[in-house]
């Protein structure tokens, strides 16, 4: 009889702390703080004009900003501070974003742009750099462009268009089309100088 009202006690622990569990996860989830939530979600929304996020974001890449971590997508700047507060600039609806990081040796994969993680090859090398529409439109023509401390080149590009890029340094030349659509990369590392 004793070991029927043990396990019953027992069955009915479980069972209390399974509704608890379950309802602090409900709860979070609603309010938005679970702790498996992407930054994306939890992300403060915040508005900028161009200007002062371009700059923001060329600070990071620069490395003179400092986070725990800032990634640009298609759509948005997500910046991640040491202190867990997460905000989230929406782009411009009419521009895109696009680091391109040319490799001789190195390079690693990538398709959303980590501002504070990502490292290209080329830190501080200076490049030139043409940039033709699908029409023939030149939206970039040699332009000498140095790569920044993170060893990329950020650009920004008129949106929903698809065009030819090519990059040259010492000689050598990489050429690649990409596109600015909504779900596209921010993050090119797949240039190689040959």
């Amino acid at each position: 009889m004793r070991n029927k009202v043990l396990a019953a006690a027992g069955i009915v622990v479980v069972i209390a702390m399974g509704t608890y569990m379950l309802a602090g996860t409900n709860d979070s989830k609603e309010t938005g703080k679970s702790d498996t939530a992407s930054v994306e979600t939890d992300a403060q929304s915040i508005k900028m004009d161009t200007q002062g996020l371009k700059q923001m974001v060329q600070s990071y890449s620069m490395r003179t900003a400092k986070a725990e971590s800032a990634s640009i997508s298609s759509t948005q700047l997500i910046v991640k501070e040491s202190d867990g507060k997460s905000a989230a600039y929406a782009l411009p609806a009419d521009e895109f974003f696009v680091s391109i990081a040319p490799y001789v040796d190195q390079t690693h994969p990538c398709a959303t742009h980590s501002l504070t993680g990502c490292q290209g090859e080329m830190v501080e090398e200076a490049f030139n750099v043409s940039v033709t529409d699908a029409d023939g439109k030149v939206i970039m023509d040699n332009e000498t462009v140095k790569s920044q401390p993170n060893g990329f080149i950020d650009l920004w590009l008129p949106r929903d268009q698809t065009y030819q890029v090519t990059i040259e340094h010492d000689g050598k030349q990489a050429e690649s089309e990409i596109s600015t659509f909504e779900q596209d990369d921010t993050c090119v590392t797949t240039m190689q100088l040959g």
